[in-house]
């Protein structure tokens, strides 16, 4: 499995066995990407304090680090699409955020936090475009849904969502934040040497395209990217619940101990909660897309996103009931593998899908994740804390109107439609 010569390798797909280990692999990975990316903001109740931050400082480290994960995410994955050696590029960038949380537990002052936020980005951003590349190409168009949906929501929530509030906040509370950042760095040490084992280098496997798109001889332009009316849409709901999330991220737990009077164990569940409802949303809101579409899940599910904020806000029963509609209200966050890879690699030319998934995690991460934090910091200074949750609101609306507009892709749906079309009668 250790094969790094991607010509070497047959264009066929990978046995089911590889398949199945290999999103496993991907999956763990990018968990342990979002276990130290989310770690900051489970922490802020600590950090906060010490480092005496205010709401738009907050703001500015979650959007540094989008801005540069954007940045990054585009440019090596592109690089990775022209070199065909993505395997080396994931075990790079994982090493080395790695060692940009032992730098984040470091930092005494917010220049030193927003710096080792900045660098984490530059290492974090490449590994999604690239993992679900690898993804779409070892895995049967069947079963694509799932495993890219998995890949991408599964491990990130589990140990990103679930995982880290709950960990990080025990560790904190019994030792200190800098000691939850020091331990938050050293599992993705482990993940780089699982990827050295255990993955080889994809070859160059077709994903066929929804749209009849012909062979491509270059990488083609934004413009030309741009031309698909998917790929408009997928970027523009990327911004919009890029944002939502990382807002969430950033504020939330800040809301719930300063303004509903939470402890912070409390809170670490609460937040905990949002990780068990998107791990399990990650093979359950893909699978269905599989059988009844990408559009019709992508124009319900962002809707379902006013469960969570109306209920951080309004809801005072108690915290157990809470946490039920945190897990359904987080169900949109099913819909991330959806918009940011799944329809756009259905959407484009095989060959280029890192690049068209570095573009749309990348325009989500610079305009969602790199403004809308800022904006909500400012925000909650001038107008209280829950502005930032109303901003979430109304970002919920605004995707769930854009899905109308997708062009159904998924291979069950569109080769069931072929079917009834050559089964009708001609109208001729």
């Amino acid at each position: 499995m250790n094969n790094n010569n991607a010509n070497a390798m047959p264009n066929t797909r990978a046995s089911s066995r590889y398949q199945i280990i290999l999103v496993a692999l991907l999956s763990l990975n990018f968990g342990i990407v979002f276990f130290d990316r989310n770690a900051l903001n489970f922490l802020m109740p600590f950090v906060q304090p010490e480092l005496g931050l205010t709401n738009t400082q907050i703001g500015l480290t979650a959007s540094a680090l989008s801005i540069t994960w954007a940045i990054s995410g585009l440019i090596f994955g592109a690089m990775s699409d022209r070199s065909g050696r993505r395997k080396i590029f994931l075990i790079l960038a994982t090493i080395i955020f790695s060692l940009c949380s032992f730098l984040t537990g470091l930092a005494t002052s917010f220049l030193l936090l927003l710096g080792a936020r900045l660098l984490m980005g530059v290492a974090e951003g490449p590994i999604l475009p690239i993992s679900q590349t690898v993804t779409a190409m070892e895995v049967t168009p069947e079963r694509r849904g799932v495993a890219m949906g998995v890949m991408q929501n599964f491990g990130s929530n589990l140990l990103g969502s679930f995982a880290a509030p709950v960990v990080l906040v025990a560790v904190a509370s019994a030792f200190g934040w800098r000691e939850a950042f020091f331990l938050a760095g050293m599992p993705g040490l482990l993940a780089a040497g699982l990827l050295w084992w255990l993955m080889r280098e994809p070859g160059v496997s077709p994903v066929p395209s929804a749209v009849g798109d012909k062979p491509a001889s270059r990488r083609p332009s934004i413009k030309e990217m741009l031309a698909h009316r998917n790929m408009v849409i997928c970027s523009l709901m990327a911004i919009l619940l890029v944002g939502y999330l990382v807002v969430c991220w950033s504020f939330m737990p800040i809301y719930l101990t300063s303004v509903r009077g939470y402890s912070p164990q409390a809170m670490g569940w609460l937040m905990g909660t949002l990780g068990i409802s998107a791990a399990v949303g990650s093979f359950v809101v893909s699978g269905i897309s599989d059988k009844v579409g990408r559009k019709p899940v992508m124009i319900i599910t962002p809707f379902m996103g006013l469960i969570l904020t109306l209920g951080a806000m309004y809801f005072q029963g108690h915290a157990f009931i809470l946490a039920i509609l945190f897990f359904f209200g987080w169900s949109l966050n099913g819909i991330f593998p959806l918009f940011m890879a799944i329809v756009p690699s259905e959407t484009v030319d095989s060959r280029y899908i890192a690049t068209a998934l570095g573009f749309v995690c990348g325009i989500g991460e610079v305009f969602g994740g790199g403004v809308f934090p800022t904006l909500a910091g400012a925000a909650a200074d001038i107008a209280g804390q829950a502005a930032p949750l109303w901003l979430m609101s109304g970002i919920c609306v605004l995707a769930g109107i854009l899905a109308l507009g997708l062009q159904e892709t998924a291979p069950a749906v569109l080769a069931k439609r072929s079917q009834e079309t050559l089964a009708s009668p001609s109208l001729n």
